[in-house]
């Protein structure tokens, strides 16, 4: 398949609902001797005539389904099977050295609202050749695409061939980190967007406990990502792997993007806290809205009771005198009326204060 170049893609296909040109779906930069060159394919084994000669090479290759299609596409390039599988074996990261080759598996985080997928990153390194495999939904380095033969061209010509390697490698390492780092900022604007409903009484509470959830689960995946990459970029950097340098100053890059991972593991571990502190005090408001409103119905209760008790005195009264055996005639209306009033007044005044007296009337709402 002849290789065509950048500027003449066109949409051809569709990957995963993306649209995705069947040239993009592979792309490759090379450096020979100071000449750099880019292209792009839609079958990865088109690149093997241009980097075999080459002194430095990166190819980034699209899949459908990694787990389906990696060691397929990884074989067509010269690695072993055994490599790939056993960096598809591991859950979330992934570090195997073979001498000769060299294979590191990290996510890609993608964060919409609070959906956070973790995407599996391939990178295969061999002596001249760096390759990065991913699905479609994570389009990692598009952006570095761009600046290809640039980064390339910056390479030392005068560098050892295993120090270009890894500045490459952490290049690309350090791309990943940065769009995943990104999405920090995505989960803080939607934790802010839920703090909002929190604060918002008419808010159903069966839906804020989903969206707390929710929340709480995407820094805990988010987090666990950032793990992942800071445990292989651990073992990176201490693994003493042939096809990584030995040169303490490129070395301390790694250990950079390393710091940087977990610089952003104790921010993403800092909002964690403010997020769960601003939910408890909330809750918190909540819950005294909700005392405020008991004591208030008990208030009511209590004299409603107060009031039902008093009653009862001048109604067992009225009740007993209406009976047929006291024959009331017209001049017993007035002290009739009198004891029913007296009553009323002395029954109500005695339940108040035998209520108050026992510390049975609850507290006013002002009164907390």
């Amino acid at each position: 398949m002849k290789l065509k170049p950048i500027h003449k893609l066109r949409d051809k296909t569709h990957s995963n609902g993306v649209v995705l040109a069947l040239e993009e779906r592979g792309f490759c930069a090379v450096l020979k001797g100071r000449k750099t060159n880019v292209a792009e394919a839609g079958q990865i084994s088109s690149f093997y005539p241009t980097i075999k000669n080459s002194s430095v090479a990166w190819i980034d290759f699209v899949v459908d389904d990694l787990h389906r299609d990696a060691v397929e596409e990884a074989t067509k390039l010269g690695f072993s099977k055994l490599l790939v599988k056993n960096l598809l074996k591991h859950p979330r990261s992934g570090y195997e050295d073979f001498n000769d080759e060299l294979g590191l598996k990290v996510p890609a985080i993608r964060v919409q609202g609070f959906d956070v997928v973790l995407d599996p990153l391939i990178i295969l390194l061999r002596k001249n050749m760096l390759v990065t495999l991913h699905s479609s939904d994570t389009k990692r380095f598009f952006r570095v695409r761009r600046y290809a033969e640039t980064l390339l061209r910056k390479l030392p010509h005068s560098m050892e061939q295993v120090d270009k390697m890894t500045l490459l490698l952490i290049r690309i390492i350090g791309e990943n980190n940065a769009r995943n780092f990104d999405y920090l900022q995505v989960i803080e604007e939607t934790g802010d967007s839920l703090s909002q409903k929190l604060s918002d009484k008419d808010t159903p509470r069966e839906l804020l406990g989903k969206e707390i959830y929710k929340m709480k689960h995407a820094l805990i995946t988010y987090l666990s990502g950032l793990w992942a990459t800071s445990d292989a970029l651990g073992s990176l950097r201490h693994g003493d792997a042939d096809l990584v340098t030995d040169d303490e100053k490129i070395l301390d890059r790694i250990s950079g993007l390393l710091n940087e991972v977990n610089a952003q593991i104790g921010l993403a571990e800092h909002l964690s806290d403010v997020l769960a502190s601003g939910m408890e005090v909330l809750q918190s408001i909540y819950n005294n809205q909700l005392q405020l409103l008991n004591n208030r119905l008990a208030m009511l209760v209590a004299y409603l009771t107060i009031i039902g008790t008093a009653l009862l005195v001048p109604n067992t009264i009225a009740t007993v005198m209406s009976n047929s055996m006291f024959q009331l005639q017209a001049g017993d209306v007035p002290w009739y009326l009198e004891i029913i009033v007296i009553s009323t007044v002395v029954s109500t005044f005695a339940a108040w204060w035998v209520v108050k007296r026992l510390g049975l009337l609850p507290k006013g709402p002002d009164s907390s």
